[in-house]
């Protein structure tokens, strides 16, 4: 199941191409409407002020409530565009962003309103897409879930934790949550940070940890293109505020010992189950059968208002800009259900639906 996003985030939609849906697929619409919430802009202090409303129609591949097989398509309607805040800045490569690459690559033709294709806007239309594949995914016996790790130095409790266990329901109370952390505490915590930062026309970043649940053993390869972990990190990668991804501790991994990292195999009834998932259900790019997890790290949003150095590029001479408009101080918590659309979509393709 491919797909294929398009737009810009200052044009009249943005949209998505599904290719290789199942046929005979009952959409929940209220679920993907849901998924597309929780994404939304525009909800409280800590997000950006643009608001719009994020509701997908579908234009193809749809008929009477059931996927047809032939290529999904849904667009969703940009309302509430200011594009006239970037007109002044239009030849300035913001640090941080696409401008100077995209300049460089599409030779200056590329949109450089709201960062054009490259804006986290499209986002939108990935949560559409994963919200479809977790669907599809369900039928399966398979759930994705996360949650914020961590904003800023603060951390929330891991998925493997004693409070709440590793599982379907859990997921479930943390995607209901409008902050979707484990421990509210550390997230309010966290909230107070991100303000901490946007009074100081600054950003934060964080880690989002995220699991996938009921993938059985045996799933991957160790070659190339059919790599569990290759397979994810191209999706997750794909995500505009990604810059890392570890799959169980990830680069944790440096600091321990072979004798602590080792997950000890034993048998449980009839199954085959590990005393600790350290490498995040994967050896050897295949599934072992236990959760598959991992950790995507999300920059600090890089359109901040405090001056900084940058180029011209018309002229090609040094300049100096402040970013104007409406900007998250922190997109981490917009981004949990990105990154569990992101790692839907690679369930899907490790899985070869």
């Amino acid at each position: 199941m491919k797909h294929m996003i398009f737009g810009e985030s200052h044009g009249p939609a943005i949209g998505v191409t599904l290719m290789g849906v199942p046929s005979g697929v009952e959409l929940d619409m209220e679920e993907i409407a849901f998924e597309m919430s929780r994404r939304a802009p525009g909800k409280s202090p800590l997000s950006t002020a643009r608001k719009e409303a994020d509701i997908p129609e579908i234009l193809s591949g749809m008929f009477e409530g059931h996927t047809t097989g032939t290529p999904l398509t849904a667009i969703i309607h940009n309302t509430n565009q200011h594009s006239k805040d970037y007109s002044k800045t239009k030849d300035l490569a913001r640090p941080g962003h696409a401008d100077y690459t995209g300049f460089m690559r599409y030779q200056g033709n590329n949109d450089y309103r709201g960062g054009g294709h490259f804006s986290g806007r499209l986002t939108a239309p990935l949560v559409f897409a994963g919200a479809v594949a977790k669907q599809v995914l369900a039928a399966e016996g398979i759930r994705v879930g996360a949650h914020i790790r961590q904003v800023s130095t603060i951390e929330d409790l891991p998925f493997e934790n004693d409070v709440y266990p590793l599982s379907g329901d859990t997921f479930t109370l943390v995607a209901q949550k409008e902050f979707p952390v484990l421990d509210d505490e550390r997230g309010a915590a966290m909230r107070q940070a991100i303000l901490e930062a946007k009074e100081r026309l600054d950003s934060v970043g964080g880690l989002i940890e995220c699991a996938v649940l009921g993938l059985p053993a045996g799933i991957g390869s160790p070659d190339f293109g059919l790599n569990a972990e290759g397979i994810f990190a191209q999706h997750l990668f794909a995500v505009p505020a990604v810059k890392g991804v570890g799959f169980g501790v990830g680069f944790g991994c440096a600091t321990m010992r072979g004798s602590e990292m080792n997950d000890a195999f034993y048998m449980k009834g009839w199954d085959v189950q590990t005393r600790t998932n350290y490498n995040g259900g994967i050896n050897g790019g295949i599934t072992n059968g236990m959760p598959l997890t991992f950790t995507a790290a999300i920059r600090p949003t890089p359109s901040i208002a405090r001056e900084q150095d940058t180029i011209n590029m018309d002229t090609m001479q040094n300049a100096k800009i402040s970013i104007v408009g409406r900007h998250d101080p922190c997109i981490v918590h917009r981004a949990v259900p990105v990154i569990e659309a992101a790692a839907a979509l690679a369930t899907c393709e490790l899985l070869g639906i």
